[in-house]
């Protein structure tokens, strides 16, 4: 895995800031985790066609249950994290968040998850920049 994508995983799901933005239990945290991996795998790198959309959608569909809130979670936090990166990560942010969209994602709930998302990413950006080199 590359150094940049376990930088992005680490930022999105440091337990610090997932304990103090959302009072999941940990059963909760567990599932978004699940949730956001089967997202990832299959949106790859964004552009999928309809045919490759619909495994991932019955699968995110089956995992998630009636959890509509999680679903907006992995969505808008994958929105929100891709933002100031390029192309291919706003992509596949995009392609995530549609996959969650087309699975029952709360759309009332993706924007304060998108803006989480930022934060994280604005956070994560601010260690990397303070770090010594």
């Amino acid at each position: 895995m590359r150094p940049s994508v376990l930088a992005f995983i680490v930022s999105v799901f440091d337990a610090g800031q997932m304990a103090r933005d959302h009072r999941a239990r940990d059963r909760d945290r567990l599932l978004i985790a699940r949730l956001d991996g089967i997202a990832r795998r299959h949106a790859r790198w964004g552009g999928l066609t309809e045919a490759e959309k619909a495994p991932g959608v019955t699968e995110l569909h089956g995992v998630a249950g009636d959890r509509r809130d999680l679903l907006a979670e992995v969505a808008g936090l994958a929105l929100g994290t891709a933002e100031g990166k390029g192309q291919e990560y706003q992509a596949r942010g995009q392609a995530i968040a549609e996959l969650c969209r087309m699975a029952g994602a709360d759309e009332s709930l993706i924007p304060q998850w998108h803006q989480a998302g930022r934060q994280r990413a604005a956070m994560a950006a601010g260690r990397r920049s303070a770090r010594p080199r």
